[in-house]
């Protein structure tokens, strides 16, 4: 009997409901409430549903994170930041960069929504962070998950890499949540109905000069932005080249898919219990909310003036598009023009924003790297 009882001791003893902690059980209710957005809510199930599984495994078993288990391999492809680079490069094999070459004027929408990064990075300084650390939250602003953790990892801040990424995956997934007021409170109706004229047509040429020509400027200009800016216009070339069907395949669907499952878990890994729950956390998460919105605002602002000075031709909502949450960004522009008018068609006019601010966030990182000698 005395066996039975220290056999069932011991096997209670090694099950996962005997070490977890309150901490751990609130992680896991986390991890649930994201996975049902992902779900339920289908917002961004892609990355929220590898990310809070990955989450949901660290807090009942937490060695599967520690040196030797499963998910700290796939975090050293995060640390190297091999995983976020490769990304970039199904980004690139998947987008057209057409809008943005027809209309160049939507670098400066891009441009202007990275006002919200280095906004929140002067306020994560008057918060008590740290510069280095202040940087690697600020990029949250951006809505480029990859970037996040490609900055952080290169600014030492893998302490804070979990809060960031989580941060900066979730305002990617719930940007149709939070851009629509921002978008309808800076906007009048008279200008959420303005339609815009059809572009021009983009030459097979153009196309294809273009991610050489932006690779060769930006990553001479900012060296430290090459991995990020290289793979996606890299991975552009495959797309536009038309030589290289099975590359392009490949980068924007099966090479991609299997990226987000490493980046994804490994990512959701970095929540444990002990390492999230902290008041840091709230700040960031705060933080990245506000310069989120930022960014969002400053994009409308910036679409106002142009739509001024072009006499109306210019519909400010497609500013919202320069944060770099492709293609979600650009849908919401067009959803929210279309609530005012169904025949307003703005998709194609807020892809060029969009693809601008996801260069104009790796430069912003770039910049950042730049300052701190990177």
């Amino acid at each position: 009997m005395e066996y039975i009882i220290n056999t069932l001791e011991n096997l209670l003893a090694q099950t996962a409901f005997h070490n977890l902690s309150i901490g751990n059980l609130a992680m896991v209710g986390v991890a649930c409430f994201f996975m049902y957005l992902a779900i339920a809510k289908q917002y961004e199930p892609l990355l929220l549903l590898p990310i809070s599984f990955g989450m949901l495994l660290v807090n009942i078993y937490p060695p599967i994170m520690e040196e030797g288990g499963l998910l700290y391999f796939f975090f050293k492809l995060d640390e190297w930041t091999i995983l976020p680079s490769l990304i970039f490069l199904g980004v690139g094999a998947l987008t057209d960069f057409g809008p943005l070459i027809a209309n160049p004027r939507s670098f400066l929408l891009g441009a202007a929504a990275q006002f919200g990064v280095f906004g929140a990075y002067i306020l994560a300084m008057v918060m008590g962070f740290n510069t280095a650390a202040a940087a690697a939250i600020a990029i949250i602003g951006g809505a480029d998950g990859p970037t996040s953790i490609y900055l952080a990892m290169k600014l030492g801040q893998n302490e804070l890499m979990g809060p960031i990424a989580v941060a900066a995956y979730s305002y990617m997934a719930l940007v149709p949540i939070i851009q629509p007021p921002i978008m309808r409170a800076l906007t009048t109706k008279e200008e959420r109905r303005i339609k815009m004229k059809q572009m021009r047509a983009v030459t097979r040429k153009e196309k294809i000069l273009f991610p050489i020509v932006v690779t060769i400027v930006v990553c001479s200009l900012l060296p430290s932005t090459t991995p990020l800016i290289g793979m996606l216009m890299l991975g552009n070339l495959f797309r536009e080249s038309g030589v290289v069907r099975q590359l392009t395949e490949t980068a924007s669907n099966a090479l991609m898919y299997i990226v987000v499952i490493f980046l994804g878990t490994s990512v959701g890994a970095t929540t444990s219990a002990d390492a999230f729950l902290r008041w840091d956390t709230i700040k960031i998460v705060l933080l990245g909310l506000l310069a989120f919105s930022i960014a969002t605002a400053a994009g409308v602002m910036f679409g106002k003036l142009m739509c001024k000075l072009s006499g109306g031709k210019i519909n400010p909502l497609i500013g919202a598009a320069g944060v770099s949450a492709v293609p979600m960004a650009a849908r919401v522009a067009q959803k929210v023009g279309a609530e005012e008018d169904p025949t307003n068609f703005l998709l194609m006019h807020a892809m060029g924003p969009n693809v601008a601010g996801v260069i104009g966030t790796a430069v912003a990182a770039g910049v950042f790297m730049a300052i701190f000698g990177v």
